[in-house]
């Protein structure tokens, strides 16, 4: 209900750690203008990769080069898609280990983190979706932890996201700013 997308085949369940290679479920919007939920592997490979296993798999996206790097800018103008989550996770050193940290929303609402995916088709008809991050700076929390965040989406702004029109510069730096720290908590 909170992504609008029609009831999904795919099997929902919790999840409590989501790994870079894992399938994912991201919500797409198809031509007909209607969301789907579509299972994709959470790390990039470009539909132009020859060999999807020496691609370099991207999990994350900068915001601020979206369009500079080839492996992104297909996907970034005719591929976005929406990250469902509660939270994420980012790791502080602390002496001579490395503690997680839980991030949330201190409503615990879901949100919605901005992706890019692609489909990579080979020559025997086997077919690889896969889907990216976008992140951005981080806010005066997250700050503390990491030097980059996930770009959440404003809920007003993902209609915009999964658009298929092209966004301005103005419009992609407007959107993929960091979230408002105000709305998020760490928990260790």
């Amino acid at each position: 209900e909170r992504f609008r997308v029609p009831l999904s085949p795919l099997p929902l369940a919790p999840r409590y750690n989501i790994a870079p290679s894992q399938p994912v479920p991201v919500v797409v919007k198809r031509e007909e203008s209607e969301r789907e939920l579509a299972e994709m592997v959470w790390g990039l490979v470009p539909h132009w990769a020859r060999d999807p296993a020496a691609a370099g798999r991207a999990i994350n996206a900068r915001a601020e080069t979206l369009e500079d790097r080839p492996t992104f800018r297909d996907p970034f103008h005719h591929h976005r898609c929406l990250v469902p989550a509660s939270g994420f996770y980012e790791w502080r050193k602390e002496g001579k280990s490395r503690e997680p940290s839980y991030i949330h929303r201190k409503d615990d609402g879901l949100f919605a983190i901005a992706g890019l995916y692609d489909i990579w088709r080979g020559p025997a008809e086997e077919e690889i979706r896969s889907f990216t991050i976008v992140t951005t700076e981080p806010n005066s929390l997250v700050s503390h932890y990491h030097d980059r965040m996930p770009a959440i989406l404003r809920q007003d702004d993902e209609e915009t996201w999964l658009s298929p029109a092209r966004l301005t510069q103005q419009k992609v730096q407007e959107i993929l700013s960091p979230y408002p720290a105000e709305f998020l908590e760490a928990v260790k």
